[in-house]
């Protein structure tokens, strides 16, 4: 026999397929080879390809990556092996009443699936056993997370599960219960579920320190005459995830600092079935009730065709209104009976009745936003359909691969889109998920709040010498580096080492002897505040908005306003406010006719990928050729060739860059290595705009766009408003002041970008807004205390108190984290670094175009920062208004060169 490698695009260990099944059923157990050969005989293999690679490894007790589709049995594969070995022990008689597995979800509602989904081969399993006159002990298992009573929770001391379900804030406590600690002594294996989702958050990165923190409790429980090294691992780590990139990272994250790990890498192991539809020829000219009429026909069609339906629309508002208009439009298909709606504003009990219908499939269709993205199995539902852009290759191969939710079966999703800068990022989505290429995730690192949080769990369990803590948390890989300064502000903050600190309430936690260099918990409040204040969620809050005569004029959401800076404009209501300042939960504003310059739905927006970005401009250039080199109908046929598009997204895409190049020219459109910049005025003609089309994603806009904002006003001392997009991002200044904005951009070095985006963010909502998050997350502001919630208005009104004290302060742990956040996790600084460089080596032109109004790959930005643009009719009625003007330049210009032939 021969092994097969599988194809492995990371630097990880190489994992091999066992190519006959019998191989397999060998490692196990008589009674579970039976049961597996009952239930899967039916197969053309009863194995699948990351089950006949994944089981041997993890049954020889190695660490594993799996990275498998939706409905590959990855997740089976990763417990088949633990559910025999439980099985040995129970014939033996040797279960203990302890946990051997811990199963790790980002999502209750994750972990509730699992469970039930485990109760099948358990139980078949157990029975039988029992058939065949085997006496087994009975392998328990349960669910622990913030929805499971204190009274069943209790219950779990005297009869422990043996498998236990949970997520990363709930083990972290549990390493911190006096009861139940010792019950994961005989833990043997973790599963991290969806490990993409919770690697690229600090919730992973808190949990990548509980892993440690657990390796270190078995050491410390260990029998005296039993030798563990947790630098080798005491426990085998399984991951699992559909799109996980880049694969060695996160298989060093699952792992630990420098653990050796096993990577089992079929993602393209199923068949796609693609495309991307526009409902009309033309998206700008066609009014929004042609476009909603064509768009709920295409929906319908596509619903009564197929057995069960599931629709992502991106945010919660537009799943209801989806939803509403099929059951009023179409009356007679759809009703509360058949259909279902499934958002994170709904109630636990809503949502989980429209997750057992979907298993059930007795739902025709189901509208989510994005909540039903991960994990969940729908094994009835055969068609996804998307609308508008997903933003992520990651993201539409997870909502896409809820379809065909078995290996057999083909993923069949279409992407339906309204907008027309979506158009050519959802067919480059498409072109490159179809080929394999996965979006890179960020994890982040040396985040202090989450280490303020461990260390605080830490002292609560014995003393520590500083040694150890260091050597612990090193060994998790999200702390590989972090330096002695990083780590002893945390300890001198804990401590309460900074003058003032308790005048304003802020009382240590710890204590810390520099002498002897060791810390223990300090005062008998600390477990409780551990206990009722740990977690990595933040709290959110809307707030209110009065004038500063105290009218209440409405309610903003959090996200929303950390978009804000003091000045800038706008609406609600129909109305047209000026931001002044903010106190607490309350915003005041003075009423203005000036024009808003923040479009009212930035805050539902999804960030596009920077590794799409790219893929985005690359296809750019490559368009640029073929309209140079090609008739226009021989380049339509190459796009559906080409790409899984249909005729009137080809059409729709060929005219943007026909119209971009015959208006400003062929050089006017950004590629891999040209960034274009246009100037002009906008529609009042009172403030000069600055147009970027850069397109490498809102993250990376937001931070660019902030330092030259930053020196712009700087040099010319004026207020600079920003509007960002997906696409680029627009700067306005005062009609007479100039600058030279392409030098402004050279002038960024990559060695200061950190430093000018630091300034930037000084006094800025946003930074006020992260301050309390990880003031809360630090126990700097306590969430909750002697039985008294604070809201987060309240946690709001603490931070702004607390902020200016903070940063007087020499490197403290929270400013520092804050900073941190917002520069390498929100606007992911190394990829603005990665442009920069580019610049100034002059592999990245930069090219300047005067425009008296925006392009047609400029207008998406110009809509998003105009006034006028309220609502999606706005929106519509302005682009209209753009591309006529840029038509009747067109039409100009040919009539000129007309008349110069003659």
């Amino acid at each position: 026999m021969t092994d097969e490698l599988l194809p492995n695009p990371s630097n990880g260990s190489f994992a091999k397929i066992c190519q006959k099944d019998n191989e397999v059923l060998d490692l196990f157990d008589e009674v579970v080879s039976d049961w597996w050969i009952a239930s899967f005989a039916g197969n053309e293999n009863i194995f699948t390809p990351p089950q006949r690679s994944a089981i041997p490894l993890i049954h020889k007790g190695k660490n594993v990556l799996i990275c498998s589709p939706t409905g590959s049995g990855k997740t089976l594969s990763a417990f088949i092996s633990i559910i025999n070995e439980l099985l040995i022990l129970a014939k033996n008689e040797a279960l203990e009443n302890s946990i051997y597995c811990l199963y790790i979800s980002p999502l209750k509602s994750l972990a509730n699936d699992i469970y039930k989904n485990l109760e099948k081969p358990l139980s078949e399993i157990q029975d039988l056993a029992r058939e065949r006159g085997l006496k087994t002990q009975e392998i328990r298992h349960a669910i622990r997370h913030g929805d499971i009573s204190s009274k069943n929770k209790s219950k779990m001391i005297k009869r422990t599960p043996h498998i236990l379900n949970t997520t990363p804030e709930s083990l972290s406590l549990l390493l911190n219960a006096p009861q139940f600690r010792k019950k994961l002594e005989t833990v043997q294996w973790v599963i991290v579920d969806e490990i993409h989702s919770l690697a690229s958050s600090k919730r992973g990165v808190h949990l990548s320190l509980s892993l440690e923190r657990l390796e270190e409790l078995k050491k410390e429980l260990a029998a005296p005459n039993e030798s563990i090294d947790p630098d080798a691992g005491s426990f085998i780590r399984i991951g699992c995830s559909a799109t996980a990139e880049p694969l060695d990272e996160i298989a060093a994250f699952l792992a630990g600092n420098d653990r050796p790990i096993e990577i089992v890498d079929t993602r393209f192991s199923r068949h796609f079935d693609l495309r991307l539809l526009c409902p009309v020829p033309d998206l700008v000219f066609t009014t929004s009730g042609e476009l909603n009429d064509r768009l709920y026909e295409i929906i319908h069609k596509y619903i009564q065709e197929h057995k069960n339906t599931l629709i992502f629309t991106n945010t919660r508002n537009g799943a209801e209104r989806v939803l509403y208009n099929l059951r009023t439009r179409y009356p007679e298909y759809y009703s509360e009976k058949n259909t279902g709606c499934h958002h994170g504003s709904m109630g636990k009990e809503g949502r989980m009745e429209t997750e057992d219908r979907l298993k059930a499939g007795s739902l025709k269709v189901v509208c989510s936003s994005t909540s039903l993205g991960l994990g969940i199995d729908m094994p009835h539902i055969d068609l996804v359909l998307q609308i508008g852009s997903p933003k992520s290759i990651a993201a539409l191969l997870q909502r896409i691969g809820r379809a065909g939710h078995s290996l057999n079966q083909v993923v069949k999703g279409r992407i339906i889109v309204l907008d027309q800068d979506e158009l050519i990022e959802c067919a480059v989505m498409l072109e490159r998920g179809k080929r394999g290429f996965v979006d890179k995730i960020h994890i982040p690192t040396n985040c202090l709040d989450a280490l303020c949080q461990h260390l605080l769990g830490m002292a609560l369990e014995r003393t520590w010498s500083l040694a150890n803590i260091k050597r612990l948390v090193k060994r998790s890989y999200c702390y590989r580096n972090v330096s002695d300064e990083e780590m002893m502000s945390a300890l001198n903050y804990l401590a309460g080492r900074y003058a003032g600190m308790e005048e304003r309430r802020i009382f240590a936690k710890i204590w810390y002897d520099p002498e002897a260099e060791t810390i223990g918990k300090l005062g008998r409040n600390a477990r409780m505040i551990y206990y009722m204040n740990s977690g990595m969620i933040p709290d959110q809050f809307s707030c209110d908005v009065l004038t500063r005569e105290g009218h209440w004029v409405g309610n903003l959401d959090e996200k929303y306003m950390e978009k804000l800076n003091k000045g800038d404009v706008f609406v609600i209501g129909g109305k047209n406010y000026r931001f002044c300042y903010r106190r607490g939960g309350n915003l005041y504003v003075d009423t203005t006719n000036d024009r808003p310059n923040i479009p009212n739905w930035v805050s539902e927006k999804l960030p596009l990928s920077f590794e799409l970005g790219k893929n985005i401009l690359h296809f750019k250039n490559d368009m640029l050729w073929m309209i140079k080199t090609h008739s226009s109908d021989e380049t339509i046929n190459w796009l559906q060739e080409q790409y899984p598009i249909d005729k009137n997204s080809a059409y729709s895409i060929l005219k943007i860059f026909l119209q971009q190049r015959d208006y400003l020219g062929e050089d006017s459109v950004s590629t891999d290595w040209r960034i274009v910049v246009e100037e002009g005025f906008d529609l009042d003609g009172q403030r000069r705009v600055y147009y970027f089309l850069t397109n490498y994603g809102v993250r990376f806009n937001e931070g660019l766009s902030r330092i030259i904002a930053h020196l712009i006003s700087k040099e010319k001392t004026c207020n600079v408003y920003v509007s960002v997009t997906d696409s680029g991002f627009m700067a306005s200044l005062p009609k007479y002041k100039k600058v030279d904005i392409l030098q402004t951009l050279r002038s960024i070095r990559e060695e200061n970008c950190v430093e000018l985006l630091g300034k930037a963010l000084e006094n800025t909502q946003l930074l006020k807004s992260v301050f309390r998050i990880n003031a809360c997350r630090s126990f700097m502001i306590l969430r909750s205390y002697r039985g008294k919630r604070k809201s987060a208005r309240r946690q709001q009104v603490s931070a702004d108190m607390l902020i200016h004290f903070a940063r007087k302060l020499d490197k403290f742990a929270v400013i520092k984290e804050s900073c941190r956040e917002i520069i390498e996790d929100k606007f992911e600084i190394e990829n603005t670094k990665e442009i920069i460089r580019g610049i100034q080596s002059g592999e990245i032109e930069l090219i300047l175009r005067k425009a008296d109004t925006p392009s047609p790959m400029a207008s998406g930005i110009a809509t998003a920062s105009a006034s006028d643009v309220v609502y999606a009719d706005d929106k519509l009625d302005l682009l209209k208004e753009f591309h006529k003007r840029v038509t009747k330049i067109i039409s100009l210009k040919a009539q000129v060169g007309r008349v110069g032939m003659v």
